[in-house]
């Protein structure tokens, strides 16, 4: 795998737990969200501009959350 997409992975994955342990009132938005990753078993499938998009959805659910009030 590409590592600009290994690096977003790892964001993503740090996105995920933060969302599950600071903010566990998101988790219901993560299953929607996820529609957006590629389902494809092969890494070919995994588009780097996919991946930009969830993990840009990611943030957006943190700081939207983070500036309700």
């Amino acid at each position: 795998m590409e590592q600009k997409n290994q690096d977003i992975l790892s964001e993503i994955s740090s996105l995920m737990r933060t969302i599950e342990t600071d903010y566990p009132e998101l988790q219901k938005y993560l299953k929607e969200s996820r529609s957006t990753i590629p389902a494809g078993n092969s890494k070919e499938n995994i588009d780097l501009e996919d991946l930009k998009d969830y993990r840009n959805t990611l943030r957006d659910l943190i700081t939207k959350y983070d500036n309700k009030d």
